[in-house]
């Protein structure tokens, strides 16, 4: 078996490793931003050198877009589709044949059929009419109360733990990674008590969506995922036989009538995407916020003069460092886009974050400013069918988890340099050293 999985890697991730190398070295902006992790602390300059009079530039491995007007185009348009995990086509028949010895992968990650991420209608369709109510701006404004008192409670605890660490605490491990994952368990019946689990199991899992692994990542990711795996099919036979007031025990409900719901790969595939993507990119949402307004003094001065602009504030974070940078698709068919060709079954790439700071949609675009004033025309959260199902809910925790961190701190400030991620498709800090004002200065 672990022979198997070392060619697979070496088929797939070792592959597109050795040609991203190549095209790094080439010059290649796209291959320098997936090859180095020091790069990805600042790709936006990378970006900008793809940024021409052209629809689409080379990218690593395919024409790439950073325009605002083209990815918008590409994602609402059904000529194209997502790109399923697995697919060989288009692999030279040396790595094909090295993938059938192989065998099928032994865990089913978010991007592999039949994820919601990975599958155009009508399964797409069907899967997100299951749990798009639990995610409707209703039912996102009556969890608004709860989240505040999370936050509240979570905020006591990030006190008391600085005052025991001489005013030091990790702002990502003890905040903004908490809020979310709180949230997103008690939305799906899932055990508030294992979130630091899950957290674990996230950080572990999170690199699946990127490419080009190195053999040890590449070997963490796939046990993370079993893990993650058999703790869901274990929860869901728990709420088979004692369902609870919840979204996964609706959906257990479904599945059992006749024809009424999912099957059981697509039951715990639907789960598993969506109590990850509950929090994974709202962890980052937090976490980029809280730094763009350490490093913008004058803007968080606008905020505590006017707190009606906190909504729009998440929005400028989603806009100037998105959390999710970039997403793909496949041409269904041949099709223009900009007056480009595509052809059928062609891979073309979307840098959201740069179509994020395109100058013709955004005025002085590498500025953040909350007050902007069409900061929602971001694409942070894709665009068209495959939009962000969590996208209002996501918004409402960014908004509660930030006004309330500068509302209770208003002298909150970094405490050294914080670390971001390694991860290339998902950008947010995996640590943020904080330190908390005095006691005698602190509100609430």
């Amino acid at each position: 078996m672990t022979v198997r999985r070392t060619v697979r890697w070496a088929a797939t991730h070792g592959a597109m490793r050795m040609a991203i190398r190549a095209r790094a070295r080439a010059g290649n902006p796209d291959a320098e931003v997936l090859r180095d992790p020091a790069v990805r602390e600042d790709p936006f300059p990378r970006y900008e050198r793809l940024r021409t009079a052209a629809p689409f530039a080379p990218g690593a491995f395919a024409k790439a877009s950073v325009h605002h007007a083209v990815c918008t185009e590409v994602l609402r348009s059904d000529a194209f589709g997502q790109i399923a995990g697995g697919r060989t086509d288009g692999l030279p028949w040396v790595l094909r044949a090295a993938l059938r010895w192989a065998g099928p992968r032994p865990t089913v990650g978010p991007i592999d059929p039949p994820s919601m991420l990975a599958v155009d209608p009508p399964e797409h369709t069907r899967y997100r009419r299951l749990v798009t109510r639990a995610f409707s701006a209703r039912a996102v404004a009556r969890l608004r109360e709860r989240t505040g008192r999370i936050a509240h409670d979570l905020l006591d605890d990030l006190e008391r733990e600085a005052a025991d660490g001489g005013g030091h605490v990790d702002l990502v491990a003890r905040y903004a990674s908490l809020l979310p994952v709180t949230v997103i368990s008690e939305v799906l019946g899932v055990p508030v008590s294992m979130r630091e689990q899950f957290l674990a199991w996230g950080d572990g899992a999170t690199p699946s969506l990127d490419m080009g692994l190195d053999r040890r990542t590449h070997r963490e990711v796939e046990r993370n995922l079993g893990e993650l795996d058999a703790w869901f099919r274990g929860h869901l036979r728990r709420l088979r036989r004692e369902p609870g007031d919840d979204l996964l025990s609706a959906l257990v409900t479904a599945a059992d009538e006749d024809g009424g719901g999912l099957g059981e790969q697509e039951l715990l595939s639907t789960a598993a995407l969506v109590f990850g993507a509950g929090f994974e990119t709202t962890v980052n949402l937090i976490g980029n916020g809280a730094a763009q307004l350490f490093a913008a003094p004058d803007q968080r001065r606008r905020l505590a003069e006017d707190p009606s602009l906190w909504a729009n504030a998440v929005d400028e974070v989603l806009r100037v460092d998105s959390p999710v940078q970039r997403t793909g698709r496949l041409a269904r068919r041949d099709t223009t886009v900009a007056g480009t060709r595509i052809r059928e079954g062609e891979l073309v790439l979307l840098v959201l974050a740069a179509a994020n700071r395109d100058p013709l949609v955004f005025d002085d675009p590498q500025v953040f400013d909350v007050t902007r004033p069409n900061a929602r025309d971001h694409v942070a959260f894709s665009s068209g069918i495959h939009y962000c199902l969590g996208a209002a809910l996501a918004r409402m925790e960014g908004e509660v988890a930030l006004r309330a961190l500068f509302e209770r701190f208003p002298d909150l400030a970094p405490a050294g340099t914080g670390r971001h991620r390694r991860t290339v498709i998902l950008r947010g800090y995996e640590s943020l050293p904080v330190v908390l004002a005095p006691r005698a200065a602190v509100v609430g």
